[in-house]
Formats: structure tokens, sequence, C-alpha cells
């Protein structure tokens, strides 16, 4: 049974219509073309700044910001890739996250603003990504690598895993996926039941937002939906969904695919919790952000 507090958050967001951003096709191009006339900031909020030192470079096109414990040394490193559909940018949410990530575990964060789509697509994101991966891997300091995605941007993480064991075999210390968006055509039977439950999102948008990620690339590339990847070879994953989630159905097949390929998956799923509850305020979202902290510090000794 999901907290009382889970709940009522659960409810609030189904009274304030949080699915209609996502109810048409039609309401995604239209969430891109506003996004396009006037874009929507990235910074992090300036409270990041008196808990950690907080710097930004670029990749190319993409800044990326470095989160590292204010007057500390960094045990571990992150790097922590955003969700949003891939048409949306970071947000408070996730730059919560990221502080405690700074400030509980002891993490050097890195955090990139990728190109969002539809000038932002598949085949041009997931190598970036791979190779912020790879320098982070091989940057050497303390403690392992973590990396760490929610939703779209735990699809553009699992991408970019494939595609650096692939190139050298290289894998971070651990893989944790939050409500992971792995397969953009939102075709598994299973969703529409679980669709008419979730108060965040539904199909028709995700769909969309999905087609304008993909590009010129099919839909069921593993660049686009890496749940068409293989899983052998990469690092231990741990997984977070709700069964308030459309998206669960992704996270189930992860677990059957991983563990066909030999991979090791630590699984969470919370009967009644909705899309990306870890990043939440509430008791369940609590002990999820209290798992992600051990995991790091238990890279602390990783050389």
């Amino acid at each position: 049974m999901p907290s009382l507090r889970s709940r009522a958050l659960s409810a609030a967001l189904t009274a304030a219509g949080r699915r209609r951003r996502f109810a048409t096709a039609e309401a995604v191009r239209a969430r891109v073309a506003r996004s396009a006339r006037r874009p929507a900031s990235h910074l992090p909020p300036r409270s990041l700044g008196r808990v950690a030192d907080v710097s930004r470079t670029f990749v190319g096109a993409w800044p990326v910001y470095d989160a590292a414990p204010r007057g500390r040394e960094p045990v571990a490193r992150v790097l922590y890739v955003h969700g949003g559909a891939y048409i949306d940018e970071l947000v408070r949410p996730h730059w919560s996250l990221i502080r405690t990530l700074v400030t509980q575990a002891r993490a050097r964060v890195v955090v990139p603003a990728y190109v969002l789509a539809p000038r932002g697509t598949a085949d041009r994101t997931v190598p970036v990504a791979a190779d912020l991966l790879s320098g982070l891997i091989e940057s050497g300091g303390a403690g392992g690598t973590v990396l760490i995605g929610d939703s779209a941007g735990a699809g553009l993480a699992l991408a970019a895993a494939q595609r650096l064991r692939e190139r050298t075999g290289a894998q971070p210390s651990r893989i944790v996926l939050i409500s992971p968006w792995l397969d953009v055509s939102m075709t598994h039977p299973g969703q529409a039941e679980i669709e008419a439950a979730d108060p965040v999102q539904a199909r028709p948008g995700l769909v969309e937002a999905g087609r304008l990620y993909a590009g010129t690339l099919a839909v069921d590339d593993p660049r686009v939906s890496p749940l068409h990847g293989s899983f052998a070879g990469l690092a231990p994953l741990t997984v977070f969904t709700g069964t308030r989630d459309v998206l669960s159905t992704d996270s189930r097949e992860l677990l059957r695919r991983a563990r066909a390929a030999g991979s090791e998956v630590e699984w969470h799923e919370e009967a009644g919790l909705p899309h990306l509850y870890p990043l939440l305020p509430v008791p369940e979202g609590r002990a999820a952000r209290d798992r992600i902290v051990e995991l790091i510090r238990e890279t602390a000794h990783e050389r």
C-alpha cells in the first residue's frame, strides 16, 4: 500500500491534469515549438552553489555541469543523465537529486544538458554520452563511477553504456535507472491498462516525442530504444519503477532480458507509485534516494 503522502500526491497530479502534456502528438509538437521560440533554462539553482563547487564546460554544443562537494574530496563519480522525454530541459527535481548525491554521497556529479529533440537525435546524442561516460571512468581519483539516468535520460544512459561496451568493453561500477523509458515505440500490450491509472503520462505524446528523438533511425534501433540492445557484459543494474507508471513495462522487460543475458539486476518496484517516484517528496522516494546514496558510497574503495 502506498503511503498516504504518495496517494495524495498522485491525486494532486491527476487533478492538475499533468497528463495533458502528453495527451496528443499535437500537444507535444506545440511544446517543442514553444521551446524553440523561448528555450527553457537548464541552469542549476543558486542554492546548489552553497553546498557544491559548480563549474560548466562545453562538449561540442552540450553544456556540461560539474558539481563537487564543497570543501571535501569526492569519494566517487557520477554521470547523471536527466529525463524529460528528450524534449525538456533539466528541472528543479533533477537538481534536487543532484544536490543529494553531492551532499549525502559525497560524489562528484557530471550533468550534461544534452541537445534536445528534434535537433538532438539518438544517432548524434548517444556517441557523445558514451564519450562522457568513458572520460569519467578514465579520469581516475577515488572511488568508482556510477551512471544514473531517469526516464528518457535512463534510456540515453543505457544506450551509452551499451555503446561503450561495444567500443572498448569498459563499464561504470553500476548503472542506476529510475523509471526508465527504454522502448519509444510504446507498443507493449500491457501499457493500455497501466496508462489508465498513470497520473502523469499518456502514450500518444510519448510516441511523438520518441519519433522526434529517433530522427532518421528506426524506433527499435538500440540507440533509440536500448531495450532492443544486448544486455551481456553490462555493469550491475539497479532499477526503480512504480506500478502506476505506463513505462513500468519497459523495466519489467529489462529485468527479464538482462537476467537472461546473465547480467546482475537489483530490482525495486513500488506498488501504486507513479513515474519518477524516487524524485518525489514522499517516503518511498526518500527510501529510493537513500538506496542510491548507499550504492554510490559502496564504490568509494574502488579503483
